[in-house]
């Protein structure tokens, strides 16, 4: 994957951790989030903050994160 992808975030665990989301037309069930850890820095425009999650399905895992300045919700990476 080279770019992260918008994806959308259907469902959500006490408003924060990631439980189903849709991308590419396809829902994926979240098993189990592995992993959360937070990115904040300034980049040269604005502030970046993102919310990132490495999260497992029964059929991959995959790194999501949630960009707050834009309240969207993006897979960067799917692996298998």
């Amino acid at each position: 994957m080279i770019s992260a992808e918008v994806i959308n975030m259907t469902a959500k665990e006490h408003g924060y951790f990631p439980k189903s989301f849709l991308w590419r037309g396809r829902r994926h069930a979240v098993k189990a989030v592995e992993q959360c850890w937070t990115v904040s820095r300034r980049d040269w425009l604005r502030r970046v903050e993102r919310h990132c999650f490495r999260v497992r399905t029964n059929e991959a895992t995959f790194v999501v994160y949630h960009d707050l300045a834009r309240n969207t919700w993006y897979l960067e990476r799917a692996m298998k």
